[in-house]
């Protein structure tokens, strides 16, 4: 049965759908069977892996209004070994449509249900936003991944977060769990991002990854090539803290 992993973070820019593409990639090198589901209408997931998000037939979007099944909507092979659900901006229509539905938290999942042990992991990429499609993941999903950005403001955004997750345990998915935190664009030239990591760790009762994602320039060119950094440039540095990332993933399973 494949472990699914919501990526997530109500706050944007936090480096959410690069570690989603990144870890995705990772796991995959790693000769994991691995899904990628674009749950952000914005599609960056999908686009930052090469598929153009205006010339799709079928998207998550249909997936959930029940328009198509997953095996039509998914595209094979985006990189070896990994598969995607891609999105599109009609998926915003669906914070609108489904309200109202019965059991409209539990439309991913139920579909999720119908492949998820054709994975060994199926990661999701959630909207900056704690609407209807991020409740829908988490209900979805085994854990949770958030990435914080090395600044200031992290742990304001965090504490919110971890409120949603306690409220989703409580009333949609008692299983559900917090993978681990992950520190992004992480600046060893400034004492603030070390400041930042340091305060996280003291006021955060939570698993934080040793893998500390840094500022990058490959890293931030990659999607625009529609590349995962593994693929972009795979002896640049971002590229390998996210295959430590996904070490300490797979290891998270057995621990």
């Amino acid at each position: 049965m494949g472990r699914i992993i919501a990526i997530a973070n109500q706050k944007g820019g936090v480096g959410k759908t690069t570690t989603s593409i990144n870890l995705s990639a990772c796991l995959a090198e790693k000769g994991f069977k691995t899904l990628a589901i674009d749950m952000d209408p914005q599609g960056h997931l999908t686009t930052g892996l090469g598929v153009n998000k205006d010339d799709l037939e079928y998207t998550i979007y249909d997936v959930m209004c029940d328009n198509c099944n997953i095996g039509e909507a998914m595209i094979i092979n985006v990189v070896p070994d990994l598969n995607l659900l891609p999105s599109n901006r009609y998926l915003a229509g669906a914070e609108v449509e489904f309200v109202g539905q019965p059991d409209m938290q539990y439309i991913l999942k139920n579909q999720l249900s119908l492949i998820q042990d054709k994975f060994d992991f199926i990661i999701i990429d959630c909207p900056p936003a704690l609407g209807m499609l991020t409740i829908n993941s988490m209900t979805a999903a085994n854990t949770v991944l958030v990435p914080i950005q090395c600044e200031f403001f992290a742990l304001d955004g965090l504490s919110q977060l971890i409120y949603t997750i306690e409220l989703i345990q409580q009333k949609l998915n008692k299983d559900l769990k917090i993978e681990g935190v992950v520190f992004t664009m992480y600046d060893s030239r400034t004492n603030l991002s070390l400041q930042v990591v340091e305060n996280v760790k003291e006021n955060l009762q939570q698993n934080v990854y040793k893998t500390i994602i840094p500022r990058n320039v490959r890293l931030a060119e990659a999607p625009s090539h529609g590349m995962p950094i593994t693929l972009y440039d795979t002896r640049s540095a971002g590229a390998e803290n996210y295959r430590l990332l996904a070490d300490e993933v797979i290891t998270n399973i057995y621990v």
